[in-house]
């Protein structure tokens, strides 16, 4: 299964110069978090390819204007052609705002979803806004990733960890692909283009 994922900043090869022919054979799209929910509807809408998202910490405006066709999976399962993905949306609380989280916060978000992960046997893609912490993440608060993520990955070892919020035009200590034990770890930064499938993933990514 083909998978675009997309954070942060609005892909002008897929907005600006439209062609469906882009994202032939694509079967999804996963959005990370922080891009305009009028670019989410575009995807949705103009590629004909169901969009599924979780909010960033800059997505406030999600609660009253959210993407129109797309699925929301903020502390949610989704399951897709058998693919079960687990979201987590937001950042680490650097500030007065909403989608942001200490610690502690995010363990509680997670240990509300106990029986859905117990009904689901767990989750085959963590699709996120932050990394996780000291895996591909920033050092300043506001980047920090969460340590609830890594307990996460190494309890149920999915397949993808796929979140946003550290652009790679931010240095080259922020990665578009990583791994953790069995976790293949991607930088959804403004677009990836992956097959879930894929054993030779990292060969492939871009």
């Amino acid at each position: 299964m083909k998978i675009l994922a997309v954070a942060d900043e609005e892909s002008k090869y897929l907005w600006d110069y439209f062609e469906r022919e882009k994202l032939a054979g694509v079967e999804l799209i996963l959005s990370a978090g922080d891009l305009k929910a009028e670019y989410l509807s575009f995807l949705t809408t103009m590629y004909a390819i169901p969009v599924l998202y979780v909010p960033g910490n800059h997505d406030d405006k999600y609660e009253t204007r959210p993407p129109e066709g797309c699925i929301c999976i903020n502390d949610d399962i989704y399951v897709h052609n058998g693919v079960r993905i687990l979201g987590l949306g937001g950042s680490m609380r650097y500030k007065p705002g909403g989608n942001q989280y200490t610690d502690e916060q995010m363990h509680r978000r997670v240990r509300k979803l106990w029986w859905k992960l117990k009904k689901h046997r767990g989750f085959d893609i963590l699709l996120t806004h932050a990394p996780a912490y000291q895996l591909n993440d920033g050092r300043d608060l506001p980047h920090q990733g969460f340590q609830e993520f890594i307990r996460l990955i190494e309890k149920y070892n999915p397949r993808f960890f796929i979140h946003g919020h550290v652009h790679v035009t931010y240095g080259r200590q922020h990665k578009r692909y990583d791994r953790y034990q069995n976790t293949h770890v991607i930088n959804a930064y403004e677009r990836c283009l992956f097959d879930y499938d894929d054993e030779n993933l990292q060969e492939h990514i871009r």
